[in-house]
């Protein structure tokens, strides 16, 4: 979910105007972004599902590298346009939003092995809040009361999940650590996010700014399966085909379509649209897996999102789209 607030656009002001796309153009590509990163948590599923269910961190740091690599290579091409378009600075802060960004998906893919997909979609959705927590402790934002009433309704969400999964948990499950995991994830990219925002609020574009990141993502991750006493090779056929589709599905197509909705209409609205995706993964898992989630962790999801969707318009209603 790399939004960064690129532009300062409101929503949509008249189509066919400054370039401007029409209206239902820009809201079919943010719903196509939205469905092709929901399917982010089914393709790692299906991989690990071909090794029996569960990876250990060497299998989810080649699922995690080979996602940022098969994005990287595509955009391969923008390298030597790059020089031309980036500061040595741009490139430093691009650089640093790829650490995090590697660092989210080392955590979110782990998260996958231990706990059901409703929950670590749903942890890792709250990434605004952190956002707007991390702005208010180091940049000094301010926080509205209705962002502080999202925050405490999302973590009371939160406590319902984390409770619902525990009762719920299967042998070989650790559904503490995998929500921890998703936590963790969330938190990472918060980072991630607002470094790419002012990187981008600095002049640095859409394209080179993604290409510099999952490139610097995708090598750190790439050496650290050897590392582990793992590597690239000995999987099933197939195996090698989901990573190909997390590359195209969720990172290029999912990712991408989302920040070029940001040039277009406020974050408010794209994070809000983001929402959906634990709502559209839960979905696919239920329709691939059968996996139903108990009571408490549909509860607590509603209830999670709900907060958030308070926080951000809270965040809205008083700062503008500079809080997000």
């Amino acid at each position: 979910m790399a939004f960064s607030n690129q532009d300062k656009p409101s929503p949509l002001g008249p189509p066919g105007t400054g370039g401007r796309p029409s209206t239902w153009r820009v809201v079919l590509i943010l719903v196509v972004g939205v469905l092709a990163v929901s399917t982010g948590a089914i393709w790692v599923r299906l991989a690990l599902g071909l090794l029996g269910g569960s990876g250990d961190l060497a299998v989810t740091l080649v699922m995690a590298a080979a996602r940022l690599t098969v994005a990287a290579l595509l955009l391969s091409g923008n390298w030597r346009r790059i020089p031309r378009q980036a500061t040595r600075r741009q490139f430093a802060g691009a650089a640093l939003s790829g650490l995090f960004l590697a660092l989210h998906f080392a955590a979110w893919i782990s998260s996958l092995s231990y706990t059901s997909i409703a929950a670590s979609t749903t942890l890792v959705t709250t990434t605004p809040l952190w956002v707007a927590l991390i702005s208010w402790l180091a940049l000094g934002e301010r926080l509205s009361l209705r962002t502080c009433l999202g925050m405490a309704i999302a973590l009371g969400g939160g406590g319902l999940i984390a409770s619902g999964e525990m009762e719920n948990a299967v042998a070989g499950s650790q559904p503490l650590l995998g929500n921890g995991l998703a936590l963790l994830g969330a938190w990472i990219i918060s980072l991630h996010l607002l470094l790419g925002r002012k990187v981008q609020q600095e002049g640095l574009g859409l394209t080179p700014y993604i290409t510099i990141t999952y490139t610097v993502a995708a090598l750190l991750l790439l050496p650290l399966p050897w590392l582990l006493g793992g590597g690239y090779g000995g999987y099933p056929p197939l195996f090698y085909g989901y990573l190909l589709l997390m590359g195209l599905l969720p990172q290029l197509l999912g990712h991408t379509s989302l920040n070029w909705a940001l040039r277009w209409l406020s974050p408010t609205w794209v994070t809000l649209a983001v929402l959906l995706e634990p709502v559209a993964a839960s979905g696919l898992g239920f329709l691939v897996f059968a996996e139903v989630p108990g009571l408490e962790v549909l509860l607590g999801g509603l209830v999670v999102l709900t907060g958030v969707a308070i926080a951000v318009l809270g965040g809205r209603e008083t700062g503008g789209d500079r809080d997000q």
